[in-house]
């Protein structure tokens, strides 16, 4: 390829970059936090997570805010539990839980990367003074259509 057209080309990937470096960095935040399922009770040991989190996680997930739910009605009683049953149950998930705490691990710090990867692009994207005013707009309409589009 010629050089004119390599130079369009960079300066597509820079405005496409910046459109959705908002989307890159809030999914790869969200992502990390599910890895270890922060976003739900259960990884709160049954305590609600906090709200910025599970709304986070309902955007990441469902693509909507999370919307409050109807109360539900009380199921119904069941039977007790063979508590050697449960034991076994609870040492399963436990043993799953081990063997994926490593990537869990390597999934966290993949999302920690990506975010961090995205802020230097977007520290190289807006230092340019020649591209910095589009930079800029595309920044913000990168931030402004999926708000749009989520609150609408």
């Amino acid at each position: 390829m010629n050089a004119q057209t390599m130079r369009r080309i960079r300066q597509l990937h820079l405005y496409i970059g910046v459109f959705f470096l908002p989307g890159i960095l809030f999914f790869a935040i969200s992502g990390g936090l599910q890895a270890f399922r922060l976003q739900q009770a259960s990884g709160w040991d049954s305590a609600p997570p906090p709200a910025w989190m599970a709304w986070m996680g309902s955007v990441h997930i469902d693509q909507t805010v999370p919307r409050a739910e109807a109360p539900k009605p009380p199921a119904a009683a069941k039977p007790p539990a063979d508590p050697a049953k449960e034991a076994a149950k609870a040492a399963e998930r436990a043993a799953r839980s081990r063997a994926a705490l490593p990537m869990k691990i390597f999934t966290a710090v993949l999302a920690a990367a990506l975010a961090l990867s995205t802020l230097l692009g977007a520290a190289i994207a807006l230092n340019s003074r020649a591209t910095r005013r589009t930079s800029l707009w595309m920044l913000l309409a990168g931030s402004a259509v999926p708000l749009v589009l989520l609150l609408a």
